[in-house]
């Protein structure tokens, strides 16, 4: 890890320019990165965000910077369009399923985290709960209240966005020309833009979650979440917020304008966001539509998480990336000549100073993934001594995250190493289908072990596998 840390060039959505990062305190970032509502599973669209956010923060500790990364669970229910109406997400997920809200938010919360970490991304230093945080929010609205930036709706605490100035600013609303009524019924809210703080709870019927407040029982908006915690954990002004671009136009501007009013500070120094994957040429994945893929969906059809996320840094988080089986296919296939070229390289020694040095450079570029993945092929097809490549190799994997290391330890060094839980159930499935004499599942679940990097072999005492 280098001594001093270099200069970082970061992509600033909020002045929208690539600037020099300088953190608040020396040595130290704060880093808040909008979490998952839990209500269902990830898609693989959601999680290219965290994969980005993940390059960041490993971005950020190479070059020797202590990050405190906050990250929330939404665990409560929302109404997430722009007239903060429409469906309960928790609510629906409950019906779905026929369980609890709760039940609903700690099982879609514990698949979320399963993904990170097949994806390896590093797990964040805070994971706080929306529904843990509800005083903090309360406290935030009354401190709002008291500056003279809400009203009273029938239906709940709203933000008046005109006793702002520059509301809006992330997203340039100015320049939109937003009229009442153009995106939205604008119902008894004032301004087209306003938003809700707090949500009454319908009169008839009970609310699965809802909490007593100064104001009627209900349950916070969207927005105030992320503002509460954020400030609480990290404090105003903190150093980086991150999220998809889809959060610029709605939730970070509403973050921004409650936060920025109740405290006089700026929220955070830095905003970073990351682009849309593309199923199509213009179609965005959203759950909303039948192009819905889970991480699960990949490894039905025998991808490894690994790949996909090989796959994603090849395309710069600022820019848009189309999925296809394909060029997951080609990821995969990449990624597993990656691995075989190192395996043979044996232990690592001392290191090609050249190399680190340009790598340092393109992450240092505003998180430059596919120039870092260029770079690594050179070296991989270099004239350094193979030791000096894998050193080298494992240095960058601190920040391109693929598991190298673990991926290619010799043949020797796995011999003794117990199989993948995955990888034993497939052969124990093997094992059965031979006594069984069901040649053609034999042979299917042989083809899959070996597409997994496996090595199989018949013996009187059964399938052997190992690593390849």
């Amino acid at each position: 890890m280098p001594e001093l840390a270099p200069q970082i060039f970061l992509s600033n959505s909020l002045h929208r320019q690539k600037e020099l990062f300088k953190p608040i305190k020396r040595g130290r970032v704060g880093l808040y990165t909008c979490g998952p509502t839990v209500y269902n599973y990830a898609h693989i669209g959601n999680l290219r965000t965290y994969v980005f956010e993940d390059i960041l923060k490993r971005t950020l500790l190479y070059n020797g910077y202590n990050v405190n990364h906050v990250m929330n669970i939404t665990d409560v229910g929302h109404l997430t369009s722009d007239a903060d109406e429409g469906e309960d997400k928790m609510a629906k997920g409950a019906a779905r399923e026929g369980k609890s809200a709760q039940d609903i938010a700690k099982f879609y919360e514990a698949a979320f985290l399963n993904d990170l970490e097949e994806l390896n991304i590093l797990p964040a230093n805070k994971l706080p709960r929306a529904t843990d945080h509800i005083k903090e929010q309360i406290a935030l609205i009354k401190k709002l209240a008291q500056k003279g930036f809400t009203y009273k709706t029938v239906d709940g605490i709203y933000f008046d966005t005109s006793q702002l100035e520059d509301y809006g600013k992330l997203a340039n609303l100015k320049n939109q020309e937003l009229r009442a009524g153009a995106r939205v019924g604008i119902g008894d809210k004032k301004n087209i833009t306003d938003f809700a703080l707090w949500k009454f709870s319908p009169p008839l019927g009970n609310r699965q979650m809802e909490w007593a407040s100064p104001w009627r029982v209900g349950f916070p908006g969207w927005h105030i979440e992320c503002s509460a915690m954020a400030i609480k954990y990290l404090g105003q002004p903190f150093d980086i917020h991150c999220g998809g671009i889809d959060h610029i136009p709605v939730h970070h501007t509403n973050e921004i304008a409650q936060s920025e009013a109740a405290t006089g500070k700026p929220l955070a120094n830095y905003w970073l966001h990351g682009e849309f994957l593309l199923t199509k040429e213009t179609e965005k994945m959203a759950k909303s539509s039948e192009n819905f893929i889970t991480l699960q969906t990949l490894k039905n059809k025998d991808f490894s998480p690994l790949a996909y996320r090989y796959f994603l840094l090849q395309t710069h988080y600022r820019k848009q990336a189309t999925f296809s089986f394909e060029a997951l296919a080609a990821a995969q296939n990449g990624l597993t000549r990656l691995y075989e070229t190192a395996r043979g390289w044996g232990a690592p020694k001392i290191g090609c100073a050249e190399y680190e040095q340009k790598f340092l450079t393109c992450i240092n570029d505003d998180l430059n993934t596919p120039s870092a993945l260029a770079l690594m092929w050179q070296l991989v097809k270099s004239d350094y001594p193979d030791a000096a490549k894998k050193q080298t190799l494992l240095k960058f994997d601190e920040v391109l995250g693929l598991k190298i290391k673990e991926n290619t330890a010799s043949v020797s060094s796995q011999k003794n190493q117990p199989l993948p839980q995955a990888v034993e159930e497939l052969k124990t499935a093997r094992n059965a289908a031979r006594v069984g004499k069901n040649w053609a599942e034999s042979d299917r679940l042989r083809l899959k072990l070996e597409k997994l990097g496996y090595e199989v072999k018949d013996t009187k005492n059964g399938t052997e596998v190992r690593k390849k």
